[in-house]
């Protein structure tokens, strides 16, 4: 007999943001889809767990904000792809037009979503995928 069960995301996913409000927000709303959810509060943080061995192994996905204080978001996520090419990152908000600034950057989407649903449908849909891909 055929058992299809649930299989639950093994890993962690990195929240980078600088707002200590929207950071819980976001961390609460993302615990539901990977078994750990970490916060950095800014680029240089998530460069040295990134950069961790204990750390990047366990890596699904980056999730960060498209205007950060401290570096631009595309510069970001550009140094994230360097430093881990297999994990995709998620920038989240930004101006009109935002999205533009990371197209045809591989492994790298944008999403302006205000729903918490659609940002826990997209994360989870992109888990899943890095999962599968390096399964």
């Amino acid at each position: 007999m055929l058992s299809f069960e649930r299989r639950e995301p093994m890993g962690t996913i990195l929240l980078v943001d600088d707002n200590p409000l929207r950071a819980s927000m976001r961390k609460s709303l993302l615990e539901g889809t990977a078994p750990q959810v970490v916060r950095a509060t800014n680029a240089a943080e998530a460069f040295c767990l990134i950069e961790s061995p204990e750390f990047a192994p366990a890596l699904l996905l980056v999730v960060t904000e498209h205007l950060m204080q401290d570096i631009a978001g595309v510069d970001f996520a550009a140094e994230v792809r360097q430093r881990v090419p297999h994990v995709p990152v998620l920038i989240l908000g930004g101006n009109p037009g935002a999205e533009n600034a990371y197209r045809g950057m591989a492994g790298i989407y944008h999403s302006s979503t205000k729903s918490p649903q659609d940002l826990r449908t997209l994360v989870n849909r992109l888990v899943t995928l890095n999962e599968r891909q390096y399964a």
